[in-house]
């Protein structure tokens, strides 16, 4: 395209240096490793972190003790179980260290954790089921939505609240089915009993007793009702997880982080034209001493008129690599997907 070429395509920055220098001292102060995990919100937890994370424990090798921090609004809980696995195949003890959000599918990833510490704006939420599949509804960014077993029922207990006797003999999918799949409907109904599987298996790394598995996993799946339901430190301590306080100090710290991931997670849009954009973003990042690991989205962006929707062109998104080698700073493509 020709008015693309006089447009500097907009590039989100890397802020290496700085991140490093705060995990450094993070390491000092904490006595042990510190991985990190940030999705910006449009990231999630997903299959590919996992071999984000296997370059960076390969890069640190076998530790005493990992802490991990996250700061994530969730994604793929068997994503979250392949994660710990992999964590506790390289270190004797986890311990997460949660200084804001940590929802959903990375609420997981703490139950696979020995301790989780906690910051004053910390919270965990809910596990119940809740996936995006292939047929999901579409949202207006033309990307898919999650859906969950709760939201379904409650729309369905809603129109039989509410039904009169002229529709009585009427099949509430029907409408259902006009708005989400019947296969994604199935999809989530298949699921409902997964995230209670899940929950036990991380606890189990833990805690060898089954009752108290039991206990934790009905809890977070059953208990509160909302998906986003935030899960604080002293109901977190109620349900039965070991939780304590970060220090004002490790919380500062770990906030400075969060500010710097969030400035490399903002939106770089370069604008072509009324109809044509590029987008440069980056959704999940990996890091730790020496070596960070991102998922950068790359797309062009096309706005089709007579749909009244952008739809995306070329897109180059990929996995990216920071490592530090000597006082040299090498940059790579990371082939995962």
């Amino acid at each position: 395209m020709e008015s693309n070429s006089k447009n500097k395509v907009k590039q989100p920055p890397i802020l290496f240096d700085k991140t490093q220098a705060i995990i450094k001292e993070l390491n000092k102060k904490l006595g042990g490793t510190l991985i990190t995990y940030f999705n910006n919100p449009r990231g999630s937890v997903c299959h590919d972190d996992v071999l984000a994370l296997f370059e960076l424990l390969e890069k640190i090798g076998h530790q005493q003790k990992i802490y991990l921090f996250i700061k994530s609004s969730g994604g793929n809980g068997q994503a979250s179980l392949r994660l710990v696995n992999l964590l506790r195949q390289y270190c004797e003890k986890v311990i997460a260290v949660i200084p804001l959000e940590c929802a959903s599918a990375a609420t997981m990833i703490t139950l696979g954790a020995n301790e989780i510490y906690m910051g004053p704006m910390a919270y965990l939420t809910p596990v119940d089921t809740s996936l995006t599949h292939a047929l999901s509804p579409i949202d207006r960014d033309n990307d898919r939505v999650s859906v969950s077993l709760d939201e379904l029922t409650r729309v369905v207990r809603l129109w039989q609240s509410q039904k009169s006797d002229k529709n009585e003999n009427e099949n509430p999918y029907q409408q259902l089915f006009q708005h989400v799949h019947p296969l994604v409907i199935g999809a989530v109904d298949r699921a409902e009993s997964l995230s209670i599987m899940l929950c036990k298996e991380l606890l189990a790394y833990h805690i060898k007793e089954e009752k108290i598995q039991d206990r934790i996993a009905n809890a977070l799946n059953a208990k509160y009702p909302s998906h986003g339901y935030p899960i604080l430190f002293e109901e977190a301590k109620r349900v039965g997880l070991k939780v304590s306080h970060l220090t004002p100090e490790i919380n500062s710290l770990l906030l400075e982080l969060n500010e710097l991931y969030s400035e490399m997670g903002q939106r770089a849009t370069t604008d072509f034209d009324d109809t044509h954009a590029h987008s440069n973003e980056i959704l999940n990042i990996w890091e730790t001493s020496g070596i960070l690991v991102h998922f950068q989205q790359d797309k062009d962006w096309f706005y089709r008129t007579e749909e009244r929707r952008w739809i995306s062109l070329n897109d180059n998104s990929t996995w990216r690599r920071t490592l530090k080698v000597g006082n040299k700073i090498e940059k790579s493509i990371l082939h995962i997907s």
